[in-house]
């Protein structure tokens, strides 16, 4: 099909989407379509469901296999679109959203990496709340479903990665966290509510602890089954390599340890499931230790069976079509329909199911259980989201409506989210914040700096989007531009000239440097870490015509070799706003002239430019120096780093104190007798000459937990925001065991000149533990070092 028919076809399908997504078409209308029981509410979701399918024939079922589910005109059940995006808002990706309509725009908060950075648990509920009350609000004007295929929460494993920007980053409990609170907040746990109610700012309310869930103060009542929205943690799992040499992640398998499996890649989807309570997980395009993720039973079924997941599985898409044209899995499209059936999945996005589903029945490869099992799980998620309840206008959420986006509150939490989002990594000598009462010129150099397309990746369209240029011309008295490079490529130093110019000129220069999506996005990754082109020459040159020192600014998803930058004297202060959201240029004006005390912290590691000798198909997690292997994020990689994990400056400096924190846990009330006899039967060895047990021996692991309670001091001039990170280093006996390991996090508003205390509740047998080469999590005796910035505690770990 060539490019424009591609296009045209497009076209006509989002247009028929449209149609038939309209809130006047909804099931079990009366008086006629009212009377089955699938529409009767007073019944449980499970006998709903098997009723409905049951009333289903074959050719019918099939058609529901598909993201773009036909109508059923003799239930009077209407087509639905399951496919809608809302990583950071409502985005344009997949046919189930139009902004054709009485909604033209939607609210566009930072990309997912640039949130993360906040560390704030809060405030990732909070956006996911938002975003759920947008897309009920378009639901209602039909121009979205209610089924939305976000957050992504897999690993940031590699720097090249082009889809690392969509993710929380690179470490697997604050990727877990993050999975929880905005699964939560978009399926709606605390229902709709005005955020701002109490009159104060967000960076007041804190992260809360990186290891329990916000509490939303929920009312939903005895009506916990329902849902808002949908939400959908992808791409289930070790999926993180878009198209590296002859790689593509079509076909890539993934060759993955059991110790790497448990303790980094699967915990944010275990997190996803059992605190989240996900009604959807997104199987992923690639093999898994030589399985396709969409047809491995055994992946599959550790979500389902051992994790408690209730919801639909869908495949990536494409995906069920990629384990026979790509990955040659099978022997015919019919295998590949009646693998990933058996293994769990219950949705094709896509036509292949569609178009393959019968004839395998006929083959007697697919039983009609199969596709019942699918479509109940399917059906299941639709009735907890009413859409068998009748007309939607009626329900709990049917108020919503275009006055309901793009409200003043979602901008000011889009804001506030920047905000709490830009990272300071250098800020020599305090050059910032300029003081915006001195009437100095400002010029402001390069191209990223005058676009208003800020989100990244499964953006929609702003409300109300600004340029970083125009954020900081709010503030400038005197402002001026030049682009020095035509594009982000910046393969031409025609532009400089005028460049330097323009920054001779001012009494201060902001240089917008970094990367797009044009670099870095989905089906594309990066081949190296350095500012593409002649950026970094522009940066130099500027840096050393300008009256003043210069203040550089990095966008981008992914980790950048900025080394030049950070040794240039001339370059006293390097900020970092990635994809910034619609907000970003207030944000980030808010911030370089002191209104606003920068605290966000890297949730990535950034590596030099030689780490691109890494192979970036290597899954390995842990350093292998026989093969010259470095290991990978901040838990195990043993190389330099340009800026650590969890780097990041602010305007203050901060002092703490452990106020509270045991000293040692025993194990011996929960170890079971087995554990106990073989320990006994040790009597001549002394009791620290066992290094671990194994956690699966202990009982009641959460009796163990315990808060850590610590004191900050604010000792700037400035209150501000303040992410205090809790790490742990392990007793070195066990091989395996990460350098050190972030147990927990708290986000918290700090007075000038006072202390605040807040409290991170550890989980031993969670935090403290890791998996050993079969994948089983041990738990190492003896003395645990905890840490936050460079004032210790030990804790140590005991039998008797």
């Amino acid at each position: 099909m060539s490019n424009q028919w591609r296009t045209l076809f497009f076209i006509f399908f989002v247009v028929l989407i449209h149609f038939t997504t309209s809130i006047e078409d909804f099931a079990c209308k009366r008086p006629h379509h009212s009377r089955y029981k699938f529409c009767d509410t007073s019944l449980s979701i499970p006998t709903r469901a098997h009723s409905l399918v049951s009333l289903l024939t074959l050719p019918e079922k099939i058609q529901q296999l598909s993201n773009n589910a036909s109508s059923i005109p003799r239930l009077g059940i209407p087509a639905y679109q399951w496919w809608s995006e809302s990583l950071h808002g409502i985005a344009i990706n997949g046919p189930g959203v139009s902004f054709d309509g009485a909604v033209s725009a939607a609210t566009d908060f930072p990309q997912v990496i640039v949130s993360a950075a906040s560390f704030n648990r809060t405030l990732w509920f909070l956006i996911a709340s938002a975003v759920a009350v947008e897309a009920r609000a378009m639901f209602n004007v039909g121009q979205a479903g209610l089924t939305f295929w976000a957050p992504n929460v897999n690993v940031f494993r590699d720097p090249r990665w082009g889809r690392g920007q969509e993710t929380p980053g690179e470490d697997p409990m604050v990727a877990s966290a993050y999975a929880v609170d905005y699964v939560r907040g978009l399926q709606g746990a605390g229902g709709v509510k005005n955020v701002f109610g109490e009159k104060r700012a967000l960076s007041d309310y804190g992260g809360g602890s990186g290891n329990g869930s916000f509490d939303s103060d929920s009312d939903d009542g005895d009506d916990g089954d329902s849902l808002m929205v949908s939400a959908c943690c992808k791409h289930f799992t070790a999926y993180d390599l878009e198209k590296w040499g002859q790689f593509a992640r079509y076909n890539f398998n993934a060759v993955v340890s059991q110790q790497d499996l448990e303790d980094t890649y699967q915990p944010p989807f275990r997190g996803c499931v059992q605190q989240g309570k996900a009604s959807c997980l997104m199987c992923s395009y690639n093999e898994v230790n030589g399985v396709p993720a969409c047809a491995s039973e055994d992946l599959l079924g550790v979500a389902r069976n051992n994790w408690g997941f209730k919801g639909y599985i869908t495949s990536d898409c494409d995906a069920v079509a990629t384990v026979f044209e790509y990955q040659v899995y099978v022997k015919s499209a019919e295998d590949a329909v009646a693998e990933v059936l058996k293994a769990g999945t219950d949705i094709n996005c896509g036509t292949y199911m569609l178009r393959h589903t019968a004839s395998a029945v006929e083959q007697g490869k697919v039983k009609e259980e199969d596709i019942d099992r699918a479509l109940l799980n399917l059906f299941s998620v639709q009735l907890r989201l009413g859409l068998f309840d009748g007309d939607p206008r009626t329900g709990k959420y049917g108020k919503l409506g275009p006055h309901d986006v793009c409200t003043s509150e979602h901008k000011t939490l889009a804001l506030e989210a920047a905000r709490q989002g830009i990272v300071l990594l250098k800020n020599d000598k305090k050059f910032l914040p300029l003081n915006r009462n001195y009437g100095s010129s400002l010029a402001v150099i390069g191209p990223m700096a005058v676009t208003n397309k800020l989100g990244g990746g499964y953006s929609g369209i702003p409300c109300s989007p600004k340029s970083l240029y125009e954020g900081l011309a709010e503030y400038a008295k005197k402002i001026s531009y030049a682009s020095g490079c035509s594009d982000i490529s910046c393969n031409s130093d025609g532009g400089f000239a005028e460049a330097i110019e323009t920054a001779r000129q001012a009494d201060f220069v902001v240089i917008v440097a970094g990367i797009d999506t044009t670099l870095e996005t989905e089906d594309h990754d990066r081949v190296s870490l350095l500012l593409p082109g002649k950026q970094m020459d522009l940066v130099s040159s500027i840096a050393a015509a300008s009256k003043n020192p210069v203040i550089l600014v990095l966008t981008g998803g992914g980790p950048l070799d900025v080394s030049f930058a950070e040794r240039n004297q001339l370059i006293p202060s390097i900020l970092w706003v990635g994809y910034p959201g619609e907000a970003g240029g207030k944000a980030l004006a808010e911030i370089i002239f002191g209104e606003s005390n920068p605290a966000g912290r890297l949730p990535m590691t950034w590596y030099p430019e030689s780490f691109t000798n890494v192979p970036m198909n290597d899954m390995s997690m842990r350093a292998d120096p026989s093969r010259g292997y470095p290991g990978r994020t901040y838990r195990f990689y043993t190389g330099s780093r340009v800026y650590g994990f969890g780097h990041g400056l602010s305007y203050s400096g901060f002092s703490y104190k452990f106020l509270s924190a045991p000293s040692k846990v025993s194990l011996s009330r929960i170890t079971k007798g087995s554990l106990r006899k073989s320990l006994s039967d040790q009597a001549e060895k002394e009791v620290y000459g066992v290094d671990y047990v194994q956690v699966d021996e202990l009982l009641s692991c959460n009796s163990l937990s315990f808060p850590v309670h610590i004191s900050v001091t604010n000792l700037g001039d400035l209150d501000g925001s303040h992410v205090v990170m809790l790490f742990s280093k392990w007793p070195k006996v066990v091989e395996g065991s990460p350098q050190t390991q972030l147990v927990g996090f708290s986000r918290v508003h700090t007075v000038s000149s006072k202390s605040i205390e807040t409290s991170i509740l550890v989980d031993p047998c969670e935090h403290l533990s890791f998996a050993d080469e079969q994948g089983k999590r041990v738990f190492p005796l003896g003395n645990h070092v905890l840490s936050v910035g460079d004032v210790e505690h030990t804790v140590s770990i005991e039998i008797f």
